[in-house]
């Protein structure tokens, strides 16, 4: 069983693992209580308990978080066999110069009238916990995880896989 740990060093190795990734999966639920996937770009400076998006005010991601507010983000890099999953609850912010201070030029392919365009809007997503799943990606850690399972008939058990609660902020 997987225990939740809540100490300054595991919320700074899950921050760590989603800082070099730019797109999470945001799941939230529609109006008809089913879940909706997609995919988000990171707009993030510091970590303050929160993680920012941009999006459209007009947008369904927009409406869903404010009928519901919990929401799922679903971080993945393949190369370094680093996956984590983060839940907490979101809202739409209008605030421009949160925006300005958020903005990279690289948004501008989906916003092009930039950060202070009247539609453009930031998702706040207050960070309650997390899950993930950590493991060594090297070709030889692979190999003998494979030759491990077919002599044994066990899987090897190479990574780390901790929960983590964010809800007692240790730093």
């Amino acid at each position: 069983m997987v225990e939740t740990r809540s100490d300054a060093e595991a919320q700074r190795k899950v921050l760590e693992m989603i800082r070099g990734i730019e797109v999470a999966m945001m799941v939230t639920m529609d109006e008809e209580g089913r879940f909706r996937g997609r995919p988000m770009r990171a707009a993030q400076a510091e970590f303050d308990g929160a993680l920012w998006f941009f999006t459209r005010a007009t947008s369904p991601v927009a409406l869903e978080v404010s009928q519901d507010d919990r929401v799922l983000l679903a971080y993945s890099d393949p190369r370094r066999q680093d996956y984590v999953s983060v839940f907490g609850s979101a809202e739409l912010v209008r605030d421009r110069e949160k925006q300005k201070a958020l903005w990279s030029e690289p948004l501008r392919t989906w916003f092009p009238g930039g950060p202070e365009d009247h539609d453009v809007a930031l998702v706040k997503v207050t960070v309650k916990g997390a899950e993930y799943w950590d493991a060594p990606s090297s070709t030889l850690v692979h190999a003998f995880g494979y030759l491990k399972s077919v002599t044994t008939g066990e899987p090897p058990h190479p990574g780390a896989n901790d929960k983590v609660d964010f809800s007692r902020r240790t730093g």
